[in-house]
């Protein structure tokens, strides 16, 4: 790219004659393609819309319906149902071995270190990049290097039109007409790259965000809601001690990227302009005010430096208190009929205002952290950058020695040469001047992006965290053995609440039941029983693979879904169809694949006593808030219908039916024995050990003991004898206390008359 250079440097006028036409083939070049291709492609693009085939109302049911098509590689292709048609969207999985690969870049950070930057930053942002620019061949690196391209370009554009307008101030100090209509010639066409460049620049910044944000979110979503036996998802909060999960996936990623790529822009240009706009001013500056300007630099660095705050800490503060706030927003959103029977809007208005003041205070004390330096940092930048500038022009001017005020004596035909000293002057002067309102704007950004750096590090911090915390998280022992198809064994296991291992800060487990051993074999039902708070879903969670078992014990169970479910009390319900509630966690490719039918389904609703719904709720295609549309028996009543759809060997069924009437009970559980469904309940309903071979009992008197019994044995049978001996004694007093109440009501009358 050619630089305009004052009239000194140039030998004749027509080598700026030859450079004006070089800058204007030079724009065309880089914008024919656009030129030519633009109108086509619009033109392409109205006849391709004109001519697609609308998708009907069916299809894009059904491609709602089907949400993704599995590919022979491995891959899925998402289809994304609009109205002129269906997108269909690659998507690759991330391998279970780059995650292997990438937990040695994310240890855990020290509990000690807050945001700065330093090499713990450095090294964050090193890890997380390693995720979000993966290879050198990738679309990311493509949109970095078009960005670094037109960022380059555009610091020589700023040069070119710096010593284009001290030209045309020259020349028409001049009063060369000729030369100033080329100079303004030049003028537009360097606008048209110009423009183009800027709009550019925001468009790739944009774009790189996106991409980087779409690569973090879809590897954070994989390494989050990963498969058993990490399961990272359930144990984030319990194990790594990482709250508000929502938040550091949703908009710390989003402010990382953005705040990223607008760092890479802010830093990389302004740097460039320094070094571009510095070795210009050189030329004309000489070596003094080219060393004093070297000061000026160090000076403001060192000023400002010293005035700025730790914006870092105060972004990751920010950041978590804004995830505190919405979490309590999202709570009651999930619980709001709750609430709604409590009453408890103003209590719940009063917890959300509390977060919300503490939100707004911390803003506030950034807001006035941000008073004295923000002066500070505008009066270096704006006025002492400015008196600077003036200075560094004056130093060729006022400390030459010999100095000549231009002016022209006798007529012209006498001149024996035109003296163009005033005029080479101001040219000087205004591209000077133009160079130095520029280098004081790049050394401004400069100084922001030092502030920009330490937010950015701030962020950083917060997504090292949970990627390191998700990296870290140990997976669960798998308990599975191809000899134990038909069986769950344990083997002198406790039971308890996992510790927490968040940041090396280790919290010992709470043994619930101590030293639990038992075999349970296909067709012999388990209850377990006890009271409230004891640990029957603990023992729950270790049968279902939730929770690893403590003290070194042992548990074997059968593979996947087909071996063990759970159907836990407080029924979850998908976003989806009325189908999907029925075939959770299968979607509707699983359910095809799985030869199951309509037919099938509304058969397994009427055993759940359930078969009103689809002709209730308009189809099995219908779309609703189900959590809201389903009562809570129906709620649990569809967990037995996803039971029932599974057929698994073994379901453990964890109050699953507290708030469903008896009777039908009784059906859902007799017709999941007659699916050969071997039944582990968690319940405190005496009526349901008829449906049950064995009783575990856990004692709640704090020393996790247990006892297992087998239902219908010899001790059993005599306590049901006693019992029975209990009533037959009670029905023979049945006439003694008929005749007593006789009496009364004879007395009761007689005193009433």
């Amino acid at each position: 790219m050619p630089i305009l250079l004052p009239r000194q440097f140039c030998p004749n006028a027509s080598w700026r004659t030859r450079r004006g036409v070089l800058l204007l083939l030079v724009s065309f070049v880089l914008l024919r393609s656009r030129i030519i291709t633009s109108p086509k492609e619009a033109l392409a693009r109205l006849k391709a819309v004109a001519s697609r085939p609308r998708v009907s109302q069916e299809e894009l049911v059904r491609a709602l319906q089907q949400l993704y098509i599995k590919e022979p590689d491995g891959t899925q292709t998402l289809l994304i149902p609009r109205e002129d048609g269906i997108s269909m969207i690659p998507i690759r999985p991330t391998p279970s071995s780059l995650v292997s690969a990438n937990v040695k870049y994310f240890p855990p950070a020290p509990a000690t270190h807050r945001p700065n930057l330093d090499r713990t930053f450095l090294r964050q942002l090193q890890a997380i990049l390693r995720i979000a620019i993966p290879t050198w061949r990738s679309k990311e690196t493509a949109i970095l290097l078009t960005h670094s391209f037109f960022l380059i370009f555009r610091t020589v554009l700023s040069v070119a039109v710096a010593r284009l307008d001290g030209r045309i101030v020259r020349d028409l100090v001049s009063a060369d007409g000729k030369g100033f209509m080329k100079g303004l010639g030049l003028w537009f066409a360097l606008a048209i790259p110009s423009t183009y460049t800027n709009t550019m620049l925001r468009h790739f910044q944009a774009k790189l965000s996106l991409r980087l944000r779409t690569r973090l979110t879809r590897y954070t979503d994989d390494l989050y809601l990963s498969p058993a036996p990490d399961l990272r998802y359930h144990r984030v909060a319990l194990e790594g001690g990482l709250e508000d999960v929502d938040q550091y996936i949703t908009s710390d990623i989003a402010a990382f990227c953005d705040s990223l790529s607008s760092i890479y822009g802010n830093l990389l240009k302004p740097s460039l302009d320094l070094l571009l706009f510095t070795s210009q001013l050189s030329r004309t500056l000489g070596f003094r005010g080219t060393i004093l300007l070297g000061v000026n630099y160090y000076l403001t660095a060192k000023i400002l430096r010293a005035a700025t705050p730790a914006f870092g800490r105060l972004a990751a503060v920010e950041a978590q208190l804004e995830g505190e706030y919405r979490a309590g927003m999202g709570r009651i959103d999930r619980e709001s009929e709750e609430i709604a029977f409590y009453g408890g809007g103003l209590r719940e208005r009063s917890i959300l205002r509390r977060a919300y003041l503490r939100l707004i205070s911390h803003i506030n004390s950034i807001y006035k952290i941000r008073i004295a330096y923000e002066w500070t940092e505008d009066f270096v930048i704006k006025y002492l950058w400015s008196a600077a500038g003036y200075c560094l022009i004056a130093v060729p001017v006022l400390l030459t020695r010999r100095r000549d005020v231009g002016v022209q004596i006798g007529p012209p035909q006498h001149r024996s040469r035109v003296n163009d000293e005033v005029a080479n002057r101001t040219e000087t002067y205004i591209s000077s001047r133009r160079l130095l309102l520029s280098l004081a704007d790049a050394g401004g950004r400069v100084m922001y992006a030092y502030k920009d750096l330490l937010e950015l590090a701030g962020l950083t911090t917060r997504l090292y965290t949970l990627l390191s915390t998700l990296h870290n998280l140990p997976p669960l022992p798998t308990n599975i053995d191809d000899h134990y198809v038909d069986r769950i064994e344990l083997k002198h296991v406790d039971v308890g609440i996992p510790g927490t291992d968040a940041l090396a800060l280790t919290t010992p487990s709470w043994i619930l039941v101590k030293d639990l051993s038992l075999v349970l074999r296909e067709g012999e039902h388990l209850m377990i029983t006890g009271s409230n708070g004891v640990g029957k879903t603990a023992v729950a969670r270790v049968l279902a693979g939730l929770w690893a078992s403590q003290g070194g014990g042992t548990v074997r169970r059968p593979a996947g879904r087909a071996g063990v479910f759970i159907v836990p009390q407080r029924a979850y319900m998908v976003t989806g169809t009325l189908l999907d509630q029925v075939i959770y966690p299968h979607a509707f490719p699983e359910f095809i694949e799985s030869g199951k039918t309509e037919k099938d389904l509304m058969d397994i609703l009427a055993a759940a006593n359930l078969a009103y719904l689809p002709a209730r709720e308009g189809g099995w295609s219908t779309r609703k808030e189900w959590r809201d549309v389903l009562s809570g028996g129906e709620k649990q009543r569809m967990g037995l219908a996803r039971a029932f759809y599974h057929r698994p060997k073994f379901a453990i069924l964890d109050e699953c039916t507290s708030a469903v009437s008896s009777d039908v009970e009784g059906r859902m559980y007799e017709h999941a024995k007659s699916l050969g469904i071997t039944l582990i309940t968690i319940s405190l309903r005496p009526s349901l050990m008829r449906y049950h071979t064995q009783l575990l009992t856990l004692a709640g008197d704090g020393t996790g003991k247990w006892t297992l019994s087998r239902i219908g044995s010899a001790e059993e049978r005599m306590g049901i004898d006693r019992e029975i001996i209990t009533l037959e004694n009670k029905l023979a007093e049945v006439e003694q206390w008929e005749r007593r109440v006789q009496e009364l009501n004879h007395m009761l009358s007689a005193q009433i008359q």
